[in-house]
């Protein structure tokens, strides 16, 4: 996990687990990425959108 990171728990869209996804609170407007389960090791698409509220986490299928 990166120093300057908090945890955002969200479920898996695979196998339904509650997991922690690290995200940077500073960053660009909108980012996605591909990061694997910790349970289930399917990958999921990360996707983080950032304002002057904070940030908002959202998982998706890697196969949508």
């Amino acid at each position: 996990m990166q120093p300057f990171a908090e945890s955002a728990t969200q479920q898996c869209p695979y196998c339904g687990e509650a997991v922690e996804v690290a995200v940077d609170p500073i960053g660009v407007a909108s980012e996605s990425y591909i990061e694997d389960c910790p349970v289930c090791c399917r990958p999921w698409t990360v996707q983080v959108s950032r304002d002057e509220e904070g940030y908002a986490v959202q998982l998706g299928r890697d196969d949508d």
